[in-house]
């Protein structure tokens, strides 16, 4: 008995270490469409120390002022990381002029829809509002309107 609650306590221990550094994130909204669409689930990595390089997908805390997301999480992509030249979408939002170099402990990320909330509308982006990095995509929902799960009374297969 004394081995089976130690795997277990080992078990937990491996699970409470990956769950501090992984999350798995259901993405809400079409910024990232095609790349990633609603009802996607990915596994993030913690930001740790290495910062995301230009072309990561990030997770990252909303600003206050972006719309309909604000105060949540949204998915972006990294367009500038410190020391590259600011790209000339986020020009009137970040206040300088484009090709000027992007300032240590910020970012300029987009999402891959053109109408996202994004850069576009916040400007640079702080380093400590990173959440994590998108490793992979862990499953994707065929047709986004459909229910997750079968509930009693419901018809999952359209037969009404």
């Amino acid at each position: 008995m004394s081995v089976a609650i130690a795997a277990g306590f080992a078990v937990a221990a491996g699970l409470l270490a990956v769950r501090r550094r992984y999350l798995v994130i259901t993405v809400n909204g079409g910024s990232m469409s095609p790349a990633f669409t609603d009802g996607d689930r990915v596994l993030v990595r913690r930001v740790t120390g290495r910062p995301p390089h230009r072309g990561d997908v990030v997770v990252l805390r909303t600003p206050s002022s972006s719309g309909p997301a604000r105060g949540g999480w949204s998915i972006k992509r990294v367009v500038a990381v410190p020391g590259d030249p600011l790209p000339e979408a986020a020009v009137d939002a970040c206040g300088i002029p484009a090709g000027t170099p992007v300032p240590a402990r910020r970012l300029v990320v987009f999402g891959d829809a053109l109408d996202s909330y994004d850069s576009r509308t916040w400007g640079f982006l702080s380093a400590e509002d990173l959440v994590g990095v998108v490793t992979r995509r862990l499953s994707s929902r065929p047709d986004p309107g459909r229910p997750r799960r079968w509930r009693p009374g419901s018809d999952p297969v359209g037969l009404r």
